[in-house]
C-alpha cells in the first residue's frame, strides 16, 4: 500500500515537472516569435523623434513630411498581405527569418539615406518586415500555445509592440539629448537621428538568432502531411495529447487539400466568409481611434500644444510606460474576464478621454506664433486624458485584437485570413498617419481627435454586436 502510494506521488511529481517544462518551452518559443512584435513596434516608433529632423535633411513640406512616415505603412500592408500565404506555403519559420534579415537591412539603409527617396526605399522594404511580423508573431503564437494560455501568450505580441515602441522612445530620447538634438552630431560626425535607426540592428539580429532555435508551427505540419513531426512537437508542448492534438487538427482542415487564398471565400460564392470582415473592422476600428497619432507624432502633437522639444519627447516615454503597464494588466485579465468584455470596456474609456481631447484642444487660445497655448491646468488635463487614453486602449484594443486575429479564423484559413485582416490594418493606419499633418493644418488638434473619437464611438456598437467570446476555446472549436 505504501509503494503504490509513494509511485503515485512519484508519478503526480514526474507529470508536474513535465507540465511545468512545456509551459517553459511555450512561454520560451512564443517570446521568440515576440521578438518580431518587438522589432514590430520599434521600427514603428523610431520615426517619433526623427520627424522634425527628417524634414530638415530632406528639405521636405508638410505632405512630403506625411509621406516619410506613413510610407513604411504601405510596406506593412504588402508585407502582411504577403506572409499569410508564403507562410501557408513555405512554413512559419522560414519567412520569420527572412523577416529579421528585412528588419535588418531596413535599419542600416534608413540611418544612411541621403534623399527623400532613398529613405522612402528602406522605409518600405522595412515596412515589409514589419507587415510580415504582424501575421507571423500572432499565428505561430496562436497554433503553438495550449487553450488555457492563449490568451496571456497571445498577448505577448502586443506586449513585445509596446516594449518595442517604448524601447524606440526611450533611446531617441537618450541620443537626442547626448546630442543635443535630433537634428545634431552624435559622434564620428554623424547627426543623432541616423544612430536613432541603428540602434534597431540590436533587436533584428536578436530575433533572427532565436527563430533559428524554434521549432516549426506543428499545425502548418499537419497541414502539409508531416503529421510525425508535428506529433513530437505537440508532445513536447502538449504533453500527453499529441495523438489528440494531430486527429483534431487534421479534422479541422477538412480533408487532404492544403490552405489557399480560394479558402477564404464560400465554397461555392464569389463572397469572403462573413468572419474574415469581422477582422478587418476590429483591424480598421484599431487604428481609426488614432492611437498611433500619439506614437508616431507624439513629439509634433506635444509641441503644437505648447511643449518644447525635450518635453515632447520625454511625454513619449511617459506614454510607453503607460502602455506597457496596461498590456501587462491585459495579460492578467484576458483569460479570466474574457475578449470582449475588455474591448468594451476599452471602446468606453477611450471615446471619453478622446471627446474630452477634442474639448480641451478645442477651447484653448493661441500664443503669438500660431500655437495652441494651453494653460497650466489645461495642459496636465490634457496629458492625463492623453495617458488615460493610452491606458484604455493598452488594456483593450492594442493586445485583444492581435489575440482575436490569430485565434478567431479557423485553421484552414488562418494564414490568408490574417494577412488579409493585417493589412486592411496597416492600410488604416497610413490613411491616419498620412492625414493627420494635413488634419493638423487645417482644422487643428481638436478637428483630429473629434474624428477619432467618433471612431471609437462607433466601435462600442460595433463590439456588442459582432464580436463572439473565444476564451478557453480549442482553435480546432473555431
Amino acid at each position: 500500500m505504501t509503494t503504490t502510494s509513494n509511485d503515485s506521488v512519484i508519478k503526480s511529481l514526474q507529470e508536474t515537472e513535465e507540465v511545468q517544462s512545456s509551459v517553459l518551452y511555450v512561454l520560451f518559443i512564443s517570446s521568440v516569435a515576440a521578438i518580431g512584435g518587438f522589432l514590430f513596434g520599434f521600427d514603428s516608433g523610431v520615426i517619433n523623434g526623427t520627424v522634425t529632423a527628417l524634414g530638415k535633411a530632406f528639405n521636405a513640406n508638410d505632405v512630403s513630411t506625411g509621406f516619410n512616415v506613413a510610407s513604411v505603412l504601405l510596406g506593412c500592408a504588402v508585407g502582411a498581405l504577403m506572409a499569410g500565404p508564403l507562410s501557408d506555403r513555405s512554413g512559419r519559420k522560414p519567412i520569420m527569418v527572412v523577416t529579421a534579415i528585412i528588419f535588418a537591412i531596413s535599419a542600416f539603409g534608413s540611418g544612411i539615406a541621403t534623399s527623400s527617396a532613398e529613405f522612402i526605399f528602406f522605409r518600405l522594404l522595412g515596412g515589409l518586415g514589419i507587415g510580415a511580423a504582424s501575421v507571423l508573431a500572432p499565428a505561430y503564437i496562436a497554433e503553438v500555445a495550449p487553450a488555457a494560455l492563449r490568451g496571456r501568450l497571445a498577448t505577448l505580441q502586443q506586449l513585445a509592440i509596446v516594449l518595442g515602441l517604448f524601447a524606440a522612445f526611450l533611446s531617441n530620447y537618450v541620443i537626442a539629448s547626448q546630442a543635443g538634438g535630433a537634428s545634431s552630431i552624435l559622434m564620428l560626425d554623424i547627426q543623432a537621428w541616423r544612430w536613432m535607426f541603428w540602434v534597431e540592428l540590436i533587436p533584428s539580429i536578436l530575433f533572427l538568432v532565436g527563430v533559428l532555435f524554434i521549432p516549426e508551427s506543428p499545425r502548418y505540419l499537419v497541414a502539409q502531411g508531416k503529421t510525425d513531426e508535428a506529433r513530437a512537437i505537440f508532445k513536447r508542448i502538449a504533453t500527453g495529447v499529441e495523438n489528440e492534438q494531430v486527429e483534431e487538427v487534421k479534422k479541422s482542415l477538412h480533408g487532404d487539400k492544403k490552405p489557399s487564398i480560394a479558402d477564404l471565400f464560400i465554397d461555392g460564392q464569389k463572397k469572403i466568409h462573413p468572419i474574415i470582415w469581422v477582422g478587418i473592422a476590429l483591424s480598421v476600428f484599431q487604428q481609426f481611434v488614432g492611437i498611433n497619432v500619439v506614437f508616431y507624432y507624439g513629439s509634433e502633437l506635444w509641441q503644437a500644444a505648447g511643449f518644447d522639444e525635450s518635453q515632447s519627447l520625454f511625454i513619449n516615454v511617459l506614454a510607453g510606460i503607460t502602455n506597457i503597464v496596461s498590456t501587462f494588466i491585459a495579460i492578467a485579465l484576458v483569460d479570466k474576464v474574457g475578449r470582449k468584455p475588455l474591448l468594451l470596456v476599452g471602446s468606453i474609456g477611450m471615446f471619453i478621454s478622446l471627446a474630452a481631447l477634442t474639448y480641451i484642444f478645442g477651447t484653448a487660445g493661441f500664443d503669438e506664433a500660431g500655437k495652441l497655448a494651453l494653460t497650466d491646468g489645461m495642459g496636465t488635463f490634457a496629458l492625463i486624458m492623453a495617458n488615460l487614453f493610452v491606458v484604455f486602449f493598452g488594456l483593450s484594443w492594442g493586445p485583444i485584437v492581435w489575440v482575436l486575429l490569430g485565434e478567431m479564423f479557423n485553421n484552414r484559413i488562418r494564414g490568408a485570413a490574417l494577412a488579409v485582416a493585417a493589412s486592411a490594418q496597416w492600410i488604416a493606419n497610413f490613411l491616419i498617419t498620412m492625414t493627420f499633418p494635413i488634419l493638423l493644418g487645417s482644422v487643428g488638434l481638436a478637428g483630429a481627435y473629434g474624428l477619432y473619437a467618433v471612431s471609437a464611438f462607433i466601435s462600442i456598437f460595433f463590439v456588442v454586436k459582432y464580436i463572439k467570446e473565444t476564451k478557453g476555446m480549442r482553435l480546432e472549436s473555431m
